[in-house]
């Protein structure tokens, strides 16, 4: 099964150069979108790096029925279809629910099922039968074999084109680790295996009425998932982290990113550089 074509010139998976998937959490205001989406693609195209474009247009499990949850299916389409045109950028966003997943589809890329609804078979359904990738992030609460299952609720409508994501596990209250073995053990399923490094850093529900983290350990938990073989990176990143409307203290200051970056695509280099090379992928020192 693996790689996963997402466009003619992106893949993502085996002999293929590591992607990045990023943005903000959710889509705050237009501008904001259009600005980090501008910001982030001008990196990874001085980095030769792979980018695909996420940002949510509906929220549907914050901690509080007061929380932020975004423009909504319609105002949120019409903002990443933009995106995309513009900036000639694949995007993907999250759905929550299957009757969504139409509409989604005719404007994304990729689709992805949040990790609280990674067992919901209707919506996974729904979700393969739209023909797009499925980005199927892995439950706090599942043990990385179980993912088998998952995928092939997915592969049941004929669509194999599953990709998997680890964002941590649950420890005890408020709390999430990674055990990196999970990257290696969803990869036996077939399918390219991605690395939430933001997600991982959160503690959920521990502000109160939303969820906390700390952003200081994201370099150290992506450093570790490339050195131990993702296919790609997942990061939430936004101008201002403080001042996000939505998961702000597990998210990466754009100002950060590129350093970042090029950091784990020496780590990268170290650990498969021929395969990258082969594939066109060297980065600049």
């Amino acid at each position: 099964m693996n790689p996963v074509p997402v466009t003619p010139d992106i893949a993502i998976g085996t002999g293929h150069p590591l992607a990045l998937i990023a943005g903000p959490c959710v889509i705050e205001s237009a501008e904001l979108v259009r600005r980090t989406a501008a910001e982030i693609a001008a990196i990874c195209a001085r980095l030769n790096m792979p980018f695909i474009f996420k940002a949510s247009y509906d929220k549907a499990n914050r901690s509080s029925v007061t929380s932020f949850r975004g423009p909504g299916i319609t105002a949120g389409l019409e903002i990443l279809a933009r995106v995309r045109t513009e900036f000639s950028l694949p995007v993907i966003t999250d759905v929550h629910e299957r009757g969504d997943v139409a509409a989604v589809g005719e404007i994304v890329d990729i689709i992805q099922i949040p990790a609280f609804l990674c067992r919901q078979t209707d919506l996974l359904v729904a979700a393969g039968r739209s023909g797009k990738p499925v980005n199927v992030k892995k439950g706090q609460f599942m043990a990385p074999q179980d993912m088998a299952n998952i995928v092939a609720k997915v592969a049941g409508t004929g669509n194999r084109r599953v990709l998997l994501t680890e964002r941590g596990s649950s420890f005890g209250y408020h709390n999430l680790v990674v055990d990196f073995r999970s990257l290696p053990l969803m990869a036996e399923t077939g399918c390219p295996v991605i690395f939430d490094a933001t997600h991982s850093v959160q503690l959920p529900a521990a502000a109160g009425t939303c969820s906390g983290g700390d952003r200081r350990m994201i370099p150290v938990l992506a450093a570790a998932a490339t050195a131990a073989g993702a296919d790609a990176l997942f990061m939430e990143v936004h101008p201002d982290p403080d001042r996000a409307r939505c998961d702000g203290p597990n998210s990466l200051p754009l100002a950060a990113l590129e350093p970042l970056l090029r950091r784990l695509l020496a780590i990268r280099r170290a650990a498969v550089g021929d395969v990258d090379e082969a594939a066109g992928a060297t980065a600049p020192s």
